[in-house]
């Protein structure tokens, strides 16, 4: 029985999910991608107009799981910004504890395109990025943050650069480094 337009769309965005986090944009192949979600190449291409679009499609699937996974890192509510910030890098913590971790792929995929600043996968990311930090400074507002973007915007970049480092050292470390400044700064916009 033949699949369904939109189960096969489905299944290439998550065949050609796994191979860009797992090789990198550039060393990913259409073939391989298309071999993965069991149909041809054609029918890829008969989905996508191109690996650049299949890409940004791909961050745009996975915008959405990422900020639900975010809501869920923050749950049950907490009382107080301090208290969501241990939450959120607690839950990091577990999360690059995983085999497998290789950073945040919105994050890889604008520094492997990072020459390509009109390429849709940077546009895709950047506005990933800047929904992420404006989940935080609404969280923040609603936890009566003095100045919540402000702190948002400072979580976000402890956040990246914990990632960053921990890509290039392999050391865990860096999480509950990027959480002792994170909470010192909520601290700073409570009191």
């Amino acid at each position: 029985m033949p699949r369904s337009r939109e189960t096969t769309r489905r299944a290439i965005l998550q065949a050609a999910y796994e191979q860009f986090y797992r090789e990198g944009y550039n060393r990913s192949g259409v073939d391989a991608i298309a071999e993965a979600a069991g149909i041809t190449k054609r029918t890829l291409y008969d989905h996508f107009e191109s690996k650049d679009a299949l890409l940004a499609d791909v961050l745009d699937h996975q915008h959405g799981l990422v900020l639900e996974r975010i809501a869920r890192w923050a749950d049950p509510g907490p009382a107080d910004a301090v208290a969501l910030i241990e939450g959120v890098f607690a839950s990091v913590a577990e999360w690059v504890a995983q085999p497998g971790w290789q950073g945040s792929g919105f994050s890889r995929v604008a520094v492997e395109l990072s020459s390509l600043p009109g390429h849709p996968a940077r546009t895709a990311t950047r506005r990933h990025k800047a929904a992420v930090e404006a989940w935080y400074a609404d969280r923040f507002r609603a936890l009566d943050v003095d100045r919540p973007e402000l702190l948002a915007r400072e979580v976000m970049l402890l956040l990246e650069g914990c990632f960053l480092l921990l890509l290039i050292h392999g050391d865990s470390s860096y999480v509950s480094a990027a959480a002792a400044a994170a909470r010192h700064l909520a601290q700073r916009e409570t009191d």
